[in-house]
């Protein structure tokens, strides 16, 4: 299995600019990859790769208090 790309570029839902999101610390496994970057305009951009449920509970967390446990 190949390893997630570390950086992403998506276009801003505000501004439409390009905005980087950047791979996200996580505990040594490849159920979820999370993705978080700050747009130039200030919009927080989350993206996730992974599997559904966890990628679901990840978008849908408040900010900055997402955890993944098996």
């Amino acid at each position: 299995m190949s390893k997630p790309a570390r950086v992403l570029t998506f276009k801003c839902a505000n501004c439409e600019k390009p905005v980087k999101v950047f791979l996200q610390k996580v505990s040594a496994c490849s159920h979820i990859q999370p993705y978080q970057g700050v747009c130039g305009c200030g919009v927080l951009k989350r993206h996730a790769t992974g599997n559904k449920d966890a990628v679901q509970s990840y978008l849908a967390s408040p900010e900055g208090q997402w955890s993944h446990h098996h």
